[in-house]
């Protein structure tokens, strides 16, 4: 299964980029017959082929396997995304409001700690 998806991922990236066999096959040093028969199952693609395939087309392994999709770890999308922090100086009473705005009835329990 997992090597079907692959294979399929590989046909995909292969039409989204107009490429041939005889092209892909190159990218992987084998004859464009012996891509042929990895294509259909009865060669298995080795990691080496399947990384010299991933450095050919400018891609990572792991976006070959998860094509379309691109493959970011968790610890990007934590950094990636926007954080914002705002500073207004109130007096205390509108601070209250806004704080009661915010946090509702919770307020009273935050600004008691």
């Amino acid at each position: 299964m997992f090597t079907e998806n692959i294979l399929k991922n590989i046909r995909k990236i292969m039409n989204d980029r107009n490429l041939t066999q005889v092209a892909m096959a190159a990218y992987i040093n084998i004859s464009p017959s012996q891509f042929s028969k990895v294509l259909n199952g009865s060669v298995q693609l080795s990691l080496t082929q399947l990384s010299n395939l991933a450095t050919s087309l400018a891609m990572r392994e792991i976006d070959i396997i998860t094509y379309p999709e691109k493959y970011v770890p968790e610890k990007e999308t934590l950094t990636d995304s926007p954080e914002v922090s705002l500073q207004i100086k109130l007096k205390k009473d509108k601070r209250d409001q806004v704080m009661r705005l915010i946090f509702g009835d919770n307020d009273i329990e935050i600004l008691n700690k």
